[in-house]
């Protein structure tokens, strides 16, 4: 999480991870200790940084530590690295592998590491030796690269390939590793099989506790999260002050209310979706974290929910308090709670859309694309901009009018701001309409219940639309390994160490 120091980072994975049973301050010094082993005392409070921030942050190096540190703090019992030196000098090269090695000695853990470190002796016995003054890494590279060999001369790779894998299997390298895979997976065989401790020991609530905290940080520290759309919102809400300013109680102030309330309903509202790119990173966390068993599924779906309340109430009041009062509509301390309300609720819903989408197209322009398009037909068929009754049967009202948040959004919207006022039913005539006449002929609404029924159809969406993505995240788990051929996920929690008893498989 790039907005993130590395103390935070590492502590907050510490406390998801580690057990209960170990008190908070045993957690901090392990985090400590541990980045002190990885040698990141210099930059522990230094922000990780990445594309999205404005800091330049950690290099690539010490984000590859970081890595490390955040798997390494559960001494697990099967450790894969990728490339673990990959980016770093020879002397943190060094001292990151003697760490490593030194941990899987004193942890009994298994460690399966790749890394890339050619042998000059190795290439010179086999006939290939690096000329003088030449780039070791270059020459290697050049022996064994034919992408950019011509048709004539492309043999000379594949033969210079074929001579270093037959050199190899004849080597005396070659023979050692298969006598320490043969004498490991001999050990093995006494015990056969051993079990695994994958993921958080953490419980329910200590996840949701330290995933909110998390959260709530990240959102305040990653301006393009919500303060840029606070200020975004801001500016909106006094242009659209502005222009329906002090509306009055005149016939023409009927269809000023309208519009106005449509633009807060539907469009400002729209503007949640410019905060995917932020969804779609924590979703690649997620995705990491989850995959190495950090966290459950609950406990992340609740706690974004709850880090972003703070956030959305301040987006939701602030400028919903610019137009409400610009624009003249009822001054009463109960009418503008309720707007704001309502507003904040709208604003919860499309977010929980957007994460939603985020967790089936995880891609900023493809997930936008689809969440305004899904935004779109629900505005389309609210009952504004084609009148309920006139909306054909078919799709438009059956079951888009229904299922549209915006429907109950309108008519809370209205609800609250039309019932106990009057207007005059034209510019010069003496009679008057009362609000709920408007409701009923004008916008055609449902007037047969109140607007605290609308706010509470709004409240259950929410909790459906969360409920919807907890589902998509779970099947998500269930369906991919299938999908990929990996079988079920939960495989990979057992290593069975009779598997070792072929050398050349094992390798």
């Amino acid at each position: 999480m790039t907005t993130l120091t590395v103390r935070e980072a590492i502590t907050y994975s510490a406390m998801l991870q580690l057990p209960d049973a170990m008190p908070a301050s045993d957690k901090k010094r392990r985090a400590e200790t541990t980045i002190r082993e990885m040698g990141l005392q210099d930059c522990i409070d230094t922000r990780i940084g990445g594309s999205w921030s404005a800091a330049k942050g950690l290099s690539g190096g010490q984000k590859r530590r970081v890595s490390i540190c955040i798997e390494i703090l559960m001494r697990p019992k099967l450790l894969f690295l990728d490339e673990p030196t990959s980016g770093l000098d020879s002397a943190a090269s060094y001292h990151v592998m003697k760490r490593i090695a030194h941990w899987a000695r004193h942890e009994g853990m298994t460690v399966i590491a790749s890394i890339h470190q050619p042998a000059a002796e190795f290439f010179a016995s086999s006939g290939f030796p690096c000329p003088p003054q030449r780039n070791p890494s270059d020459h290697y590279l050049r022996t064994v690269n034919k992408d950019f060999d011509e048709q004539d001369s492309t043999t000379a790779a594949e033969e210079s390939i074929e001579i270093l894998v037959k050199s190899y299997q004849s080597s005396e390298i070659s023979q050692q590793t298969e006598q320490q895979v043969a004498g490991i997976c001999q050990q093995g065989r006494a015990s056969r099989r051993r079990t695994v401790q994958k993921g958080s020991q953490a419980s329910f609530v200590t996840q949701c506790s330290v995933l909110t905290r998390r959260s709530f940080v990240n959102m305040y520290r990653d301006l393009g999260y919500y303060w840029l759309r606070f200020a975004i919102y801001l500016g909106l809400c006094f242009c659209v002050g502005t222009v329906f300013y002090d509306v009055g109680h005149d016939f023409g102030s009927i269809q000023a209310r309208g519009s106005m309330l449509l633009f807060v309903a539907a469009f400002l509202t729209f503007m949640t979706i410019g905060g995917f790119p932020s969804f779609v990173e924590d979703m690649k966390i997620f995705g990491r974290e989850r995959l190495n068993g950090h966290y459950e599924v609950g406990s992340f779906v609740l706690s974004h929910a709850v880090s972003s309340i703070p956030y959305l109430i301040i987006v939701s009041l602030i400028p919903g308090a610019v137009a409400y009062l610009l624009v003249g509509l009822q001054r009463t301390p109960q009418h503008f709670a309720f707007f704001a309300t309502l507003l904040f609720l709208c604003m919860l819903l499309v977010e929980s859309l957007m994460m939603i989408v985020a967790s089936i197209v995880p891609n900023y322009l493809m997930g936008i694309m689809t969440g305004a398009g899904i935004q779109g037909l629900m505005i389309l068929s609210a009952g504004f901009f084609r009148l309920p009754h006139d909306l054909p049967s078919w799709f438009w009202k059956y079951p888009m009018y229904h299922v549209a948040f915006h429907k109950y959004a309108n008519q809370g919207f209205y609800k609250n701001e039309f019932v106990g006022l009057e207007f005059p039913r034209t510019n010069n005539a003496g009679t008057t309409i009362d609000g709920e006449e408007i409701l009923r002929y004008v916008w055609e609404m449902e007037t047969g219940y109140s607007k605290w029924v609308d706010l509470g159809v709004l409240t259950g969406m929410v909790v459906v639309y969360r409920a919807v993505f907890w589902g998509v995240l779970k099947f998500g788990e269930k369906i991919k390994p299938i999908l990929r051929g990996g079988g079920s996920a939960k495989r990979a929690t057992t290593v069975d160490v009779d598997a070792c008893s072929d050398g050349e498989n094992a390798v």
